[in-house]
């Protein structure tokens, strides 16, 4: 009987700081050959033996209380290129040479908002024998009963006797436009003024912070040429996030000035090399 061989890519946050994936080492490295962006899944996927595992993970989470992954395409996509990588090197591995990382393969594949994802990886005979070592170690099992995700894509390729599998997680937050973004941020600011006794700051337009917001987004970093010349004229924190509702701490002696009677706010969602599965760029001013 084969022994399930089991890895573990823990845990894609994207708030403030890069986006990171921990990755406990693979059972095996990869080869030299490369897997570009433009590689397609193998049509040997094992749709049957990916539906058995959902619904065996859903049972567990079930009886743990978690509430239920939900299939997503894409990831289901991924999912199964990266097994049919891994068929294809007869190996396991979260990452080959030349392959995309997992943020960048989900990101490729959906366009969900993720702010967390991770990955289980395995080789069995059976989606119940698959499942059954997934659930006896205890990194694997965390993913697959973690009450956070929401989502999942498995992908199974079949290689003669043998089972390729890779579960890949997320959880998934609201898309929302620019104008809900920054809707949700005013409040926030209103909510914290209030919270330490003071007027509701009024809101007011600038008509280059949307653009110089945007600029944040396509450099991939913070502090633009365009946000330096509006620090020029008001007080700026500009800042990264995928929860709109939650200020930065950088934020909080500005909010909480007496002085200061104005907040213009802009908000630019993008996917950048730093943050691939996307993040909210905003700048706040305060006059």
């Amino acid at each position: 009987m084969l022994r399930a061989l089991i890895t573990v890519a823990l845990v894609l946050g994207t708030g403030a700081p890069p986006a990171q994936v921990k990755v406990k080492p693979a059972a095996a490295k990869g080869s030299d050959r490369a897997i570009g962006s433009e590689y397609q899944p193998s049509p040997n996927f094992d749709a049957e033996a990916e539906q058995r595992l959902l619904e065996m993970a859903n049972q567990a989470r079930a009886q743990a209380g978690a509430p239920p992954l939900n299939r997503d395409v894409g990831l289901t996509l991924a999912a199964r290129t990266h097994a049919d990588a891994m068929a294809q090197q007869q190996q396991l591995s979260h990452q080959f040479d030349g392959e995309p990382s997992l943020p960048h393969r989900l990101a490729a594949a959906s366009a969900l908002h993720l702010d967390r994802a991770g990955e289980n990886v395995a080789l069995d005979l059976t989606p119940e024998q698959a499942h059954e070592h997934l659930m006896q170690s205890p990194p694997h099992r965390e993913n697959l009963l973690d009450p956070s995700y929401d989502v999942a894509g498995f992908g199974v390729i079949r290689s003669g006797a043998r089972l390729y599998v890779v579960q890949d997680f997320g959880h998934s937050l609201p898309a929302y436009s620019s104008g809900q973004t920054e809707d949700t941020i005013v409040d926030a600011v209103s909510r914290m003024r209030r919270a330490v006794h003071l007027p509701v700051l009024i809101r007011q337009s600038e008509s280059t912070l949307h653009e110089a917001v945007c600029s944040m987004a396509q450099e991939d970093r913070l502090g633009t040429r365009p946000m330096h010349d509006l620090s020029q004229r008001y007080y700026v924190v500009s800042y990264t996030n995928m929860h709109p509702e939650v200020l930065p701490t950088s934020a909080n002696r500005l909010i909480a000035d007496q002085h200061l009677k104005n907040v213009v706010v802009g908000a630019c969602y993008a996917r950048t090399s730093t943050y691939p599965t996307g993040v909210y760029w905003v700048g706040l001013l305060f006059y």
